[in-house]
């Protein structure tokens, strides 16, 4: 067996139709190193049939280690997200979308680095490599290169998309950092409070990327453009904190 463990964290909300798909897809990849994997699925109260089609799955699939967590209430992607990593067991911590803008094939690219020891975080980049790209939004994508610029104006780090959805970390790391965000500030928010963490290794691979219209179930909005600014700010600014993260 291999020595490693990798949670895929996944939060859900409202995601019936893409749920089954990207747990199957999750499940069918091999991973390199012989690394295993544990799925971490944390619905955020949905008012769909979420919970049933996570329940087809392992029903289908007996074999695959998964956890469901199912929130009491609606809190938003962050609180999802910090669920996940409370009950991750892995060695390492990925986060998966419930959607299929990202394909789980690509966390061996993420992985290499973590695996040949010399990162401590993975960043997967949708404006780097030669992968697939869905042509969408024009202001979408000029609001990421904006918050992308202003974070690392702050943080000092020279990421090309901060913003993304693929980010890899040691558990060991991702489990000390005190998050705070519900919603879509949890991006800004860890990649403020992990530049900090002294002798840090952080990496960024080129991935693909199959972007969702607002008809087929995109959530993200406006409003929380303005919201990952004002958190940029606020973690790096106004709420700056020295990090006591142990890198051990």
């Amino acid at each position: 067996m291999s020595q490693y463990l990798l949670s895929v964290i996944i939060p859900a909300y409202n995601e019936e139709r893409y749920i089954y798909n990207i747990l199957e897809k999750v499940q069918a990849v091999t991973l390199i190193g012989d690394v295993q994997k544990e799925l971490v699925v944390v619905d955020d109260h949905s008012k769909d049939n979420t919970g049933a089609e996570v329940t087809r799955f392992r029903t289908n699939y007996p074999n695959v280690k998964i956890q469901y967590i199912r929130h009491e209430v609606n809190k938003g992607k962050g609180a999802a997200l910090r669920t996940g990593i409370q009950h991750a067991s892995g060695d390492f911590t990925i986060i998966q979308d419930a959607d299929l803008e990202y394909n789980p094939e690509e966390f061996n690219r993420l992985l290499k680095p973590m695996i040949d020891g010399v990162a401590d975080v993975v960043y997967g980049s949708r404006f780097m490599g030669d992968g697939p790209h869905r042509i969408l939004f024009f202001w979408h994508t000029i609001g990421n290169k904006v918050l992308t610029f202003l974070s690392n104006a702050l943080t000092n780090l020279n990421l090309t998309d901060m913003e993304t959805c693929y980010k890899l970390f040691r558990s060991s790391i991702i489990k000390q950092i005190d998050l705070k965000e519900n919603r879509f500030g949890f991006e800004p928010e860890v990649t403020a409070k992990i530049s900090r963490v002294g002798g840090i290794r952080i990496y960024e691979v080129g991935i693909a990327y199959y972007g969702r219209t607002y008809a087929e179930g995109k959530k993200i909005n406006y409003k929380d453009g303005f919201r990952a600014i004002y958190c940029i700010l606020k973690y790096n600014i106004f709420s700056r904190q020295k990090s006591r993260i142990n890198l051990q």
